[in-house]
């Protein structure tokens, strides 16, 4: 799993960083917003931990920017900001969860297992008896592995991550297309059959008008 930690407290960072490494975690640090925006938009990270007042550009500015332009990476604000208006703020943005300093870093590492959780941030994700494996597209059946194309992987991985709530071609496009060349709504439920054809058709149910919903048996 790897982190992008913006931290302007270099003492605070190191000591962030060593504890996530220790745990099996690798972590990128960073200093100022802009470098760590830099970094958010030339390589993928599973989450993002983020300090609010950096230097150049805040946490709260880059996480409104990443969610306007569909980066749905789950974040964790790290902040001595501790006013409800913050906290609201902080989520309205877009934010997966709140940590106020000082906090004791056990308590940063359960957050951390919350988020991994919910969003299956693990290296493979079993489903039922099968076993995909997101970053390498690849899911296991009956033992035996099948590389998926790479967008049937992003949905699937998306449809999971958002499993029993109804979710359009218009949203998948959003999330999963960020070029100038959108897939159209049969393109997508091509892509959808296929995945069916892999699982079994009763993972991924129609919802008329509406779009589709995953369901875990």
């Amino acid at each position: 799993m790897k982190i992008l930690l913006l931290e302007d407290d270099i003492i605070l960072q190191e000591i962030i960083k060593e504890f996530l490494e220790d745990n099996g975690y690798s972590v990128e640090a960073f200093y100022d917003g802009e470098r760590a925006l830099e970094a958010i938009e030339r390589d993928s990270y599973d989450l993002l931990l983020l300090d609010i007042n950096v230097p150049r550009i805040s946490g709260f500015e880059i996480l409104s920017y990443l969610r306007d332009i569909g980066n749905q990476t789950p974040t964790i604000y790290i902040t001595s900001l501790s006013s409800i208006k913050d906290l609201q703020k902080g989520f309205s943005l877009g934010a997966d969860d709140y940590l106020k300093k000082p906090f004791d870093l056990e308590e940063l590492a359960i957050r951390i297992e919350h988020i991994s959780k919910i969003y299956n941030l693990k290296d493979s994700i079993e489903i039922d008896n099968m076993l995909f494996s997101p970053k390498d597209n690849i899911i296991s059946i009956d033992g035996q592995d099948i590389l998926m194309r790479k967008k049937e992987s992003a949905i699937l991985e998306y449809f999971i991550h958002y499993q029993n709530r109804t979710i359009s071609s218009d949203e998948l496009i959003e999330n999963l297309w960020q070029d100038d060349n959108p897939p159209t709504d049969s393109t997508i439920r091509t892509y959808i059959k296929n995945i069916r054809k892999l699982l079994g058709s009763e993972y991924i149910q129609n919802i008329k008008g509406e779009g589709y919903r995953f369901n875990i048996l």
